[in-house]
C-alpha cells in the first residue's frame, strides 16, 4: 500500500514538474524570467492562467486544449511534457526501489527535467542554453559528492572525482567530433540551375538571408568568428542604390569582404541579387550538444557518455535517413542532436548495463567443450 502511495506521488510530482518545464521551454530561450510573471500565461493573448486552470494534464483536458479566454488553440507539446515527465519520475522511483537505491531517486529526477527540458528546447530552437548544459554540469559534480552511489562509489571524493571525469570523457569526445567534422564536413556547396533571386534583410542585431524560397536566419549560418559565406552572385545590389560588381561575394557574420576595405553590415539594410552559386559554413554539432553530453556524464559517468552517444547516433542516423526519404529534410539539413542524447540517456538509466551485459554476452567466445 506505501509503495503504491508513494508511486502515484512520484508521477503528480511529476506532472507538477512537467508543468514548470513547460515554463522553462517557452520563456529561456527567449531570455524571458521563469519566475516573473510567476502565474503561466497563454502564448497567444498573454492572458495569465489562474491556477485551477493549470492543474498539470486535467486542464488541458477539460479546456480541450484551448484558451479558457481566447480559445486559441494551445499545443500538445504542453500536456505531452507533463505526461512525459510524470511517466519518468513515476519510472524511476519504480526502477530505483526495485534496485533499493532510492538515493538515486533525487538526482535521477533532476536529470530527467534537465534532459526533457534540452529536449524541447532544441527542437524548437536548435539551442540548449547554458543554464540546463553549465548549470547542469555543475548540479551533477555536486550531487555526486553529496551522493556517491551516483558513481557507484561510497567515497565522497571518488564520487566527485569520477563524476567529473565522467564530464570531460562526454566533453572531449563530442568536442572532438566538432572539430573533426568541421575539417571534413565544414562546407556545404549548393549550386543552382537558374540564377536565383536572395535577399539579404538587417533586424536589429541579426539579419534574414532569403534564397529562392528558402529562408535561413543569418547567426544560424555563423558558428565561429572564421566562418566565412561565398555567394557566386550577378545583379547586387547594396540598399536599392549601390551596385556590387565583384563576384564572389566574400561574407564574415559581421562584414562583406571586398573591394579596398570590408563593409560592415550593421550599416547596411538589404543586399540583393541573383545566386547561382554558394559555399555555406556549417558544423558538424552545435556546441551545446558538447556541454549537454558533459553534463550527462557529470550525473551517470563515462560508460553512459559512451553508451548515449553511441545510441544517439544510432537513432538519429535512422532519422535523418527517414527524413530524407520522405523528403522532410530541409537543404540545410540540420537535425538537434540533443533529443537523441537524452534518449540515449534514459535508456541508459533504465535498461543501459543490461543491453552492454546482453551484447557482450552474445559477441563473447563460445563456452569451449568440456575438457578442453
Amino acid at each position: 500500500m506505501i509503495d503504491t502511495i508513494f508511486s502515484v506521488f512520484a508521477f503528480v510530482l511529476g506532472t507538477v514538474v512537467g508543468s514548470f518545464l513547460n515554463v522553462v521551454i517557452y520563456r529561456l530561450p527567449l531570455n524571458l524570467s521563469v519566475n516573473e510573471p510567476k502565474r503561466s500565461f497563454c502564448p497567444h493573448c498573454k492572458t495569465q492562467i489562474p491556477f485551477y486552470q493549470n492543474i498539470p494534464l486535467l486542464s488541458w483536458l477539460l479546456l480541450g486544449g484551448k484558451c479558457a479566454k481566447c480559445k486559441t488553440p494551445i499545443s500538445f507539446r504542453y500536456f505531452l511534457v507533463e505526461l512525459l515527465t510524470g511517466c519518468l519520475f513515476l519510472g524511476i522511483w519504480l526502477l530505483c526501489l526495485h534496485h533499493e537505491q532510492l538515493a538515486l531517486v533525487l538526482p535521477f529526477w533532476i536529470l530527467a527535467s534537465l534532459l526533457i527540458a534540452a529536449s524541447f528546447i532544441d527542437l524548437d530552437h536548435f539551442i540548449i542554453p547554458d543554464e540546463i548544459t553549465i548549470g547542469g554540469t555543475a548540479a551533477g559534480l555536486v550531487l555526486s559528492f553529496l551522493i556517491p552511489s551516483m558513481m557507484g562509489m561510497e567515497s565522497h571524493l571518488m564520487g566527485f572525482v569520477w563524476s567529473l571525469i565522467g564530464a570531460l570523457v562526454g566533453f572531449g569526445l563530442l568536442w572532438g567530433v566538432v572539430e573533426v567534422g568541421k575539417l571534413a564536413f565544414g562546407r556545404l556547396k549548393l549550386e543552382f540551375e537558374q540564377p536565383t533571386p536572395f535577399t539579404w534583410t538587417r533586424h536589429g542585431d541579426d539579419a534574414d538571408l532569403a534564397v529562392g524560397e528558402e529562408k535561413m536566419l543569418w547567426s544560424d549560418i555563423f558558428s565561429r568568428e572564421s566562418d566565412l559565406l561565398i555567394v557566386e552572385a550577378e545583379e547586387v545590389v547594396i540598399d536599392g542604390t549601390q551596385p556590387v560588381t565583384e563576384s564572389p561575394l566574400r561574407f564574415h557574420y559581421d562584414r562583406l569582404l571586398g573591394g579596398e576595405a570590408p563593409i560592415l553590415l550593421d550599416t547596411i539594410s538589404t543586399i540583393t541579387g541573383k545566386v547561382r552559386k554558394m559555399v555555406v559554413p556549417r558544423e558538424a554539432m552545435g556546441f551545446g550538444d558538447v556541454k549537454f553530453i558533459a553534463c550527462i556524464g557529470a550525473f551517470l559517468g563515462w560508460k553512459a557518455v559512451l553508451f548515449s552517444i553511441a545510441a544517439a547516433s544510432c537513432i538519429g542516423s535512422l532519422v535523418g535517413i527517414l527524413l530524407t526519404v520522405t523528403g522532410q529534410r530541409d537543404r540545410s539539413g540540420r537535425i538537434p542532436f540533443g533529443p537523441y542524447l537524452a534518449l540515449g540517456a534514459i535508456l541508459w538509466i533504465f535498461v543501459g548495463p543490461a543491453l552492454i551485459d546482453a551484447y557482450l554476452n552474445w559477441i563473447g567466445p563460445a563456452a569451449l567443450p568440456e575438457g578442453q
